[in-house]
């Protein structure tokens, strides 16, 4: 599908699913691969690829053309080749004010949904909202929370969130309406170095539940090694 003059979406389907994603993943890979000039941009999402050209090289329809014959993943192929990172987090309390909200929610306690979000392997799906912000699932069931309905002015960098299946990580501090459980001291955008970003798509991430202290620790760590 054409957006405007300048980039073009092909879509993959219409659903958060890993076997779509994966194919997403793999079809970026592909066409940032072509190396081909006048290709500004390739952007995965949940389900689709926006392509970002020079309309002064590129034409819509011939653009469409080159992509319909790259190869694609086929379902067999599919899986993560991403890395696994595992994130700390310390949950509840001023750090995850939501956090017994969503526990009632679940039916939990709010030990038993700290120990159902962290025994879940979540799969990077996209970036996006702000730089940097994974989108990560799927959530358990029980813990499918619905956003706020009134978002809060100002969430702190490194908090862990919930909207419905989704959670994820605020990389820096914005406003946001997604349920907050935690916050991790790891630093998820660095705004300078060639690799902004800790986490890309097809990444796996495991949350490790961690006490205060620990926090701490790690938040003085990240501090030295950003000077």
């Amino acid at each position: 599908m054409p957006l405007g003059d300048s980039a073009i979406t092909i879509e993959f389907g219409d659903e958060i699913n890993p076997q779509i994603n994966a194919r997403v993943v793999a079809f970026t890979k592909t066409v940032a691969g072509q190396s081909w000039s006048g290709i500004l941009d390739v952007v995965p999402t949940y389900r689709s690829v926006t392509v970002v050209f020079d309309p002064l090289l590129w034409s819509s329809s011939v653009l469409a053309k080159k992509l319909n014959v790259l190869p694609q993943l086929q379902s067999n192929e599919m899986g993560s080749n991403g890395i696994l990172h595992e994130i700390p987090v310390v949950y509840g309390e001023k750090w995850g004010p939501d956090l017994e909200e969503v526990a009632a929610f679940a039916g939990l306690t709010p030990a038993q949904a700290i120990e159902l979000h962290a025994s879940t392997r979540y799969r990077v799906y996209m970036l996006g909202f702000s730089p940097g912000f994974p989108y990560l699932g799927l959530v358990p069931d029980p813990l499918a929370i619905p956003r706020r309905s009134t978002p809060r002015t100002k969430v702190p960098a490194g908090s862990v969130g919930i909207a419905d299946h989704q959670t994820g990580i605020y990389p820096s501090a914005t406003p946001g309406g997604w349920r907050l459980i935690g916050r991790t001291p790891i630093p998820i955008y660095h705004k300078t170095g060639p690799n902004p970003f800790l986490l890309k798509p097809s990444d796996l991430v495991q949350f490790k539940p961690i006490e205060q202290d620990e926090f701490d620790r790690l938040s003085r760590e990240a501090q030295r090694d950003d000077h």
